[in-house]
């Protein structure tokens, strides 16, 4: 299978740039994954569209502001982007004053091994010490005080590199129900969620849980290869507790229909789930990529955004409902100028 067997035309106006003023005012397309058969309505109406015995498994996955602006020793600009923390390596997160980071840098040619770097009145310092996978350099952090406060102090929200609009608020780069900080994207088919529209969701009669699945910015890495079999998928890390376990498990057992909110959610419950449906509890990494032919064990419908053509998400998708009904869907989506990306339209297969 092919790359290119997943492309489509967008103009550009259709990528959203910036997140509508009420979140759960966003379309929503609906595609039966059996026939392809579509509907149009908005988000707001999504209690109505699920069933009773349903239950909706989100990722709870907290941003950081992961993006740090600052300079070289030699006086020269340097953009910092933290990917993950390097395990075992100087103090723990938020406990010390010295931590180490795989980080991208730009520009990364000037950012060698021994590069000194300072941020904001230098408040956090740097020195590069090595590099990592595919060229990403690992930085050993010195502050006072507890590391994510620094960070939430002079880091920003570290936006897809489609979105060009300065974002205001950067609590629209979060879900309403975002808790655990470790991810450098958004999992944004939950954007589109309010309280008080989960608050309606648990009153149709569907559970609401939480996963968390930290997502890493190779969620936006290019497929590179011809053909998708020989694309390397990013690894991230992800926990699921023994009440979520028990609410999914509980569903299948019932008849009802687990509903994942985004792919990551997707791929955390496919990662651990048992040939026939069930899934444990526990923690660990997963490097899982779905593409048509993958046959699903756990997962009975998706929320999830509009996506970039070939993208390993846009494979995901046809996986599930079908490539040719979703680039129907997609097609179909054009022409009625659904908005597309982070701060885009929703669509729900089931």
């Amino acid at each position: 299978m092919e790359r290119k067997d997943f492309g489509f035309e967008l103009p550009e106006h259709l990528i959203a740039q910036t997140p509508l003023e009420n979140r759960e005012e966003s379309r929503l397309m609906t595609i039966d994954k059996v026939t392809g058969e579509l509907g149009h309505h908005h988000f707001y109406e999504l209690p109505k569209i699920l069933r009773p015995g349903d239950c909706l498994v989100l990722n709870d996955s907290r941003v950081i502001p992961a993006r740090l602006l600052g300079k070289r020793d030699t006086g020269g600009a340097v953009e910092v982007v933290l990917l993950h923390e390097v395990p075992g390596a100087g103090a723990e997160q938020g406990s010390g004053d010295t931590i180490r980071w795989e980080c991208l840098t730009r520009p990364g040619k000037k950012t060698m091994p021994g590069t000194k770097l300072i941020f904001g009145g230098g408040e956090l310092t740097g020195t590069v010490i090595g590099t990592g996978d595919g060229g990403n350099k690992i930085i050993e952090f010195n502050f006072d005080g507890i590391f994510m406060e620094v960070l939430e102090s002079l880091g920003k929200m570290p936006l897809p590199p489609y979105i060009h609009e300065e974002l205001i608020d950067a609590e629209r780069y979060q879900t309403v129900y975002s808790k655990e900080s470790g991810s450098a994207a958004a999992p944004t088919a939950g954007l589109h969620f309010t309280h008080e529209l989960l608050d309606e969701v648990r009153a149709a009669g569907v559970e609401v849980c939480y996963l968390t699945l930290h997502v890493g910015l190779g969620t936006f890495r290019p497929v590179k290869a011809e053909k998708i079999e020989d694309h390397e998928m990013h690894s991230e890390s992800y926990s699921i507790s023994k009440e979520t376990a028990d609410i999914i498990n509980r569903t299948k057992k019932n008849g009802g229909r687990v509903v994942a909110v985004g792919t990551t959610s997707c791929r955390t419950l496919e990662s651990i789930a048992h040939e026939n449906g069930q899934v444990p509890h526990g923690s660990g990494d997963t490097s899982i990529f779905i593409y048509p032919g993958y046959k699903f064990k756990c997962m009975d419908g998706l929320i999830t955004n509009f996506h970039l053509p070939e993208s390993t998400l846009i494979m995901l998708v046809s996986a599930f409902a079908g490539k040719d009904n979703i680039l129907h869907a997609y097609e179909t989506a054009v022409k009625e100028e659904y908005r597309f990306f982070s701060f885009g339209d929703a669509m729900l297969i089931v």
